[in-house]
């Protein structure tokens, strides 16, 4: 049976649902009445005269809305300890609460939608309503998608933040109308961290030879082609899989999504790179947003706002505790001298510019040479 994670919040109820619900495995996709509870703040206990009682006393406050709207999201990670999952309950919580109960919404994380590619196209045709697909998964369709992935391009969150809260982060949000979504806001993952299980990295030659999972994003395949490894693409909750087999030596993720995956249980060494930044984008069908009023669309573009923050700002709060648990989970943890990684890759921003396109990047490195000027 497929899980399905169903939120109802009604505008009394909203944060208290955000902090306990963990989802309920359902047979039905269009009616979650395992979690349409009322809490009374009170004594958290289900009291349906006193709910009542306090609607009647809101001050001539509308009543909850009728249901319009029910939503499902998917993407491949976690729902918990996870920034995508983070970002999915802030959306459905702002959204729910300001929409008055209009939107239900349906969480399908760890893929049991369908993969994260498959999800992409789902949601361009309408079979799904929401996606958090990585940026470079969506590079497939918009190739520009995969400029932030160049390797060393940013030196830092507060980089990487600055280009997608700015002008040419905007421009890159703007692509998706033309490919059948509306592409909402950045979700961050976090800088890609390499494990594998032959030997420790300390320097480019020791990646010659090994096999590399990468996602299917040509600036990441090419980077690690320059740097002399074979080059394995397969699903993201297939890695574990992958490399418990010996199908593939090695991988590269942020640390979260590493133990999102209990990827540190068959991987000896790690190496703290900081080579690509990660992030996803929080697309929704057009057809769909498009027919939603005007208000409904802009508490839609508010909860992305929301998923945006609440993702940062998980990966703020655990980026030191991952690094720590690393030390304690592989055997080897090095944290190399990164100028001649920079220097072996050099050759990758020229390769892929006729895929994603020359003025991307230069946009890209324009506009943080003149930011770190500043």
């Amino acid at each position: 049976m497929m899980t399905k994670y169903g939120w109802k919040l009604s505008m009394f109820t909203a944060a208290a649902l955000f902090l306990s619900a963990c989802g309920v495995e359902s047979g039905n996709s269009g009616n979650n009445d395992e979690t349409d509870v009322e809490v009374n703040e009170g004594n958290n206990n289900v009291v349906e005269d006193e709910t009542n009682n306090n609607e009647a006393n809101n001050n001539g406050e509308a009543a909850e809305a009728e249901v319009e709207y029910e939503w499902q999201i998917g993407w491949n990670s976690g729902l918990d300890d996870d920034s995508k999952g983070e970002a999915a309950k802030a959306f459905a919580e702002h959204v729910m609460e300001a929409s008055n109960g209009r939107v239900d919404i349906e969480f399908f994380p760890n893929e049991t939608y369908a993969s994260s590619p498959e999800m992409i196209d789902a949601v361009q045709v309408g079979a799904l309503d929401m996606a958090l697909p990585g940026a470079n998964e969506l590079a497939g369709a918009i190739p520009e998608y995969a400029a932030l992935s160049l390797p060393f391009l940013t030196e830092g969150f507060e980089e990487a933040h600055a280009v997608l809260d700015g002008p040419v982060g905007d421009d890159l949000k703007a692509l998706g109308e033309e490919q059948g979504f509306i592409t909402l806001n950045d979700v961050e993952i976090g800088f890609a961290q390499i494990t594998n299980s032959v030997r420790p990295i300390e320097e480019p030659s020791d990646l010659e030879g090994l096999s590399i999972r990468s996602p299917n994003d040509v600036s990441l395949i090419e980077t690690f082609n320059a740097l002399g490894s074979s080059v394995s693409t397969m699903d993201y909750t297939e890695i574990y899989s992958g490399l418990s087999q010996g199908v593939i030596d090695g991988q590269f993720n942020p640390l979260l999504s590493i133990y999102d995956q209990n990827m540190q249980e068959v991987q000896d060494y790690l190496a703290i790179t900081n080579h690509t930044y990660y992030y996803s984008y929080f697309i929704m069908n057009d057809d769909l947003f498009n027919s939603l009023d005007e208000e409904l669309q802009e508490i839609v573009r508010e909860g992305s706002e929301h998923a945006r923050d609440a993702a940062r700002d998980f990966i703020a709060g655990e980026e030191e505790a991952a690094i720590e648990r690393a030390e304690d989970e592989f055997e080897v943890v090095t944290y190399p001298d990164l100028e001649p990684f920079q220097e072996a890759v050099l050759p990758v921003y020229d390769e892929v510019s006729d895929v994603m396109g020359e003025e991307i990047i230069a946009d890209m490195q324009d506009f943080l040479e003149e930011y770190r000027n500043n």
